[in-house]
């Protein structure tokens, strides 16, 4: 009975050891020779750029929340000083194609790439996306350069070997290892995130730098680190495949064309999904559509799911945004979205995110304010606007300039930067041009002093004589 029993466990044993073998890799018995294959495809970045301060004039801080810290806070002597950053890159084209971040170069005058460690080069701004924190620069030279090969991150699983090379803290490149932790991870720094996460060692300075899997493809754009004192084994990187499709869009038209469906969604939480009778909380619940939107032109709905976008399931809200930006722009798409507690099909043909409103609105520069100089007062001023009634409190009805600068041979060098002035020779002023022609008018007549109506940093309306002969 014991013989049969023996004979019968010795082939289960043999059978679960052969599975554990061929289901698991030996872990790499030296990472040298991959580095020095892949070492002269990672160059270090370095920029400069002129920031203007003003320096404090007084030998003392006001204490914080103190009147004085306003009244004084536009004293001092500007001051330009330089700034330089590192970050990481990797070449993907002989001609000298680099990928960085669009974080380690945004802002810069003035950028240098330096290969194997040791030659530096000039470099310029192909393109950039903050939206997924990528930048495409060119180097500024004839020399044929060593690329890296992409790889399929699709295929990238948790706990594969992977190694990242960069620049932390300047130190010129450095090899580190570790594996995959976790996919599809988001952290909350940008609309299009799809990381992965390594334990690979990665710190500030490795930004933009490679993340290569074990046939020495870059699989990953290192971005993000949990924390900012250093690295403590949870780093983050933009997948290969993600970012491909933004760089040869930035390297082909200078810019980015995003598809759009012009829908503003939520999570479908599991209250919701028992309310309309669903399965189980998935898809995207679209909140709002845009007016005339491609959505709106297909008959896309407040409260509609969607559940399935061109044949890919929808099964977190957040992977909707990042697969809609992903198809091409003008492509019909069919797409199934679940209303009043049965299944629908829609087609929609989508529009281009960087020429919708909601992406002008979001991305509108603020414009700087028209200084114009009132040569008689020795002056600059710009026109009141209505943040400054509100951010200042004063009466809804005001109307007038700010002073931006004061000379010091000026007639009303008295008076303080931020002052408004509301009247001259009791005229209501409400641009700069009336105060211009006040001004002028008063001149060639045979006034000697006008009266100028100010409201000071107190909000106090003054009177003031000033000569102006």
């Amino acid at each position: 009975m014991k013989k049969s029993f023996f004979k019968f466990l010795i082939p289960i044993f043999l059978f679960i050891n052969f599975t554990n073998i061929s289901y698991s890799k030996s872990v790499p018995e030296s990472f040298a020779d991959l580095s020095e294959k892949l070492m002269p495809s990672v160059v270090n970045i370095s920029t400069t750029q002129t920031i203007t301060t003003n320096s404090n004039p007084f030998p003392f801080q006001f204490p914080p929340g103190s009147p004085f810290e306003d009244m004084f806070k536009d004293f001092g002597t500007p001051q330009q000083r330089k700034t330089s950053a590192l970050g990481s890159g990797f070449i993907i084209d002989a001609k000298g194609i680099v990928i960085t971040n669009n974080h380690v170069i945004q802002g810069a005058e003035d950028i240098v790439v330096r290969v194997n460690g040791d030659k530096e080069y000039q470099a310029k701004i192909l393109g950039a996306d903050p939206e997924m924190d990528i930048a495409v620069l060119q180097i500024n030279s004839t020399d044929k350069f060593t690329p890296a090969k992409f790889g399929d991150s699709d295929k990238a699983r948790i706990g594969d070997w992977v190694i990242a090379i960069g620049n932390p803290f300047g130190l010129g490149g450095t090899v580190t290892a570790g594996i995959i932790s976790a996919r599809n991870r988001s952290i909350g720094l940008s609309r299009y995130e799809d990381f992965i996460q390594t334990d690979a060692s990665i710190n500030v300075g490795n930004s933009g730098g490679p993340l290569f899997n074990m046939n020495g493809d870059v699989i990953g754009i290192n971005t993000a680190i949990l924390g900012q004192s250093g690295s403590i084994g949870i780093g983050f990187a933009i997948p290969s495949n993600s970012a491909k499709i933004v760089i040869d869009q930035l390297i082909k038209y200078g810019e980015t064309k995003r598809g759009w469906l012009g829908v503003r969604i939520q999570n479908v939480t599991k209250e919701i999904a028992d309310v309309e009778k669903l399965d189980k909380p998935r898809g995207a619940l679209v909140a709002s559509v845009a007016s005339d939107s491609p959505s709106d032109k297909a008959g896309i709905k407040s409260g509609d799911i969607i559940l399935e976008f061109d044949g890919k399931k929808i099964n977190e809200m957040k992977e909707l945004p990042l697969i809609v930006a992903q198809t091409k722009v003008g492509k019909t798409v069919n797409v199934k979205i679940w209303r009043n507690k049965k299944e629908l099909r829609k087609k929609i043909t989508l529009g281009r995110l960087e020429t919708s409103e909601d992406f002008k609105t979001k991305t509108k520069k603020v414009e700087k304010p028209k200084i114009g100089e009132i040569e008689e007062l020795k002056i600059n001023v710009r026109n009141l606007t209505k943040e400054d009634i509100e951010k200042r409190n004063l009466p809804k009805d005001t109307t007038g300039v700010v002073i931006t600068e004061i000379k010091k041979d000026s007639p009303i060098n008295f008076l303080s930067l931020n002052d408004v002035i509301v009247e001259v020779q009791k005229k209501k002023i409400k641009t700069i041009g009336d105060l211009k022609n006040i001004i002028k008018s008063a001149i060639k007549s045979s006034e000697q002093t006008i009266l100028i109506v100010i409201y000071n940093n107190q909000n106090q309306k003054r009177y003031i004589g000033v000569k102006i002969k």
